[in-house]
């Protein structure tokens, strides 16, 4: 009989030491809950288009999960086109461009069931280059027209010397190539023998190593390889400097674009918001853009 007692003694006592525990464990587990109230859940995303922009966000990105650690961000390449046919297809989350979205993609988008909302994230100028031993310092839009066009292919035709001229451009699905086509040939057709690169730096490479090469790049791009003209739309010549890009009076400059499926949410639009932030405004003066603010 003594040893019945003491063995139901034992077990109450286990039972009372199983029932304080799992009280301890309840009230550690509100506890944590209650410290994690407001923080974000741990996500994903994925950002896919232009190499303009792609420098500006891999620099976001890369500061942005230095403080938030638990997120993760990727950046991809491809050009503006393969950023917006990734977004309308719903293989990224965020789509990169250099360029607005046309109307056809937007059409194709809402086809498919996504709704294509812009975010002008900053601007950028593009500077037409050339190789450092060459001496053209200036070029007109004519005579950049007329380069690229195929009507000028010698450049001595543009007081230069006597020498044919390489064309450097991009390939098109990039948001650059767009633009130029706009801005420049006024939608006319790039010249059959303009080499098409698929990175502003494979632009840059390429003129640095030929002393007959012109190209054009992001500004973000330029650096003493490579020589940038002035240019010249409505009589007066204007230097691709970060004063004349912010002043306006450089007339290559352009906005660049976020583009999402509707209004972004979770960690898409604290990205978006940390972008327009003053830490993220330091992030697009030092890559070389300019704030869209």
């Amino acid at each position: 009989m003594a040893s019945k007692t003491k063995l139901w003694s034992i077990t109450l006592v286990l039972i009372m030491i199983l029932a304080l525990f799992g009280a301890g464990c309840t009230g550690n587990g509100d506890e944590t809950e209650g410290d994690d109230e407001g923080a974000m859940e741990a996500e994903s995303i994925l950002l896919t288009g232009s190499t303009t922009v792609l420098p500006l966000a891999q620099a976001a990105a890369e500061t942005y999960m230095e403080i938030h650690p638990e997120q993760s961000i990727t950046v991809n390449g491809g050009g503006s086109g393969v950023g917006i046919a990734a977004l309308i297809d719903g293989s990224t989350d965020i789509a990169m461009a250099s360029r607005k979205i046309k109307d056809s993609e937007v059409g194709e988008a809402e086809a498919n069931g996504v709704t294509p909302v812009e975010h002008v994230i900053a601007w950028d100028g593009l500077a037409v280059i050339v190789n450092p031993e060459n001496p053209i310092d200036q070029l007109t839009y004519a005579q950049i027209r007329g380069i690229y066009d195929g009507s000028i292919s010698n450049w001595a035709d543009v007081g230069g010397e006597d020498m044919e001229i390489v064309v450097q451009s991009r390939d098109s699905s990039s948001g650059t190539y767009e633009y130029f086509k706009e801005e420049i040939l006024e939608d006319g057709e790039y010249r059959q023998d303009a080499l098409a690169a698929s990175s502003n730096g494979a632009v840059v490479q390429a003129v640095a190593q030929n002393d007959a090469a012109i190209g054009y790049i992001g500004y973000a791009y330029l650096d003493d390889s490579v020589k940038a003209v002035d240019v010249d739309k409505d009589g007066t010549m204007v230097a691709a400097t970060t004063e004349n890009i912010l002043a306006g009076d450089y007339p290559l400059s352009r906005p660049l674009h976020f583009y999402t499926d509707g209004e972004p949410t979770g960690l898409a639009e604290d990205f978006i918001d940390f972008i327009f932030s003053d830490e993220g405004t330091e992030i697009i003066n030092e890559v070389g853009y300019f704030p869209a603010k």
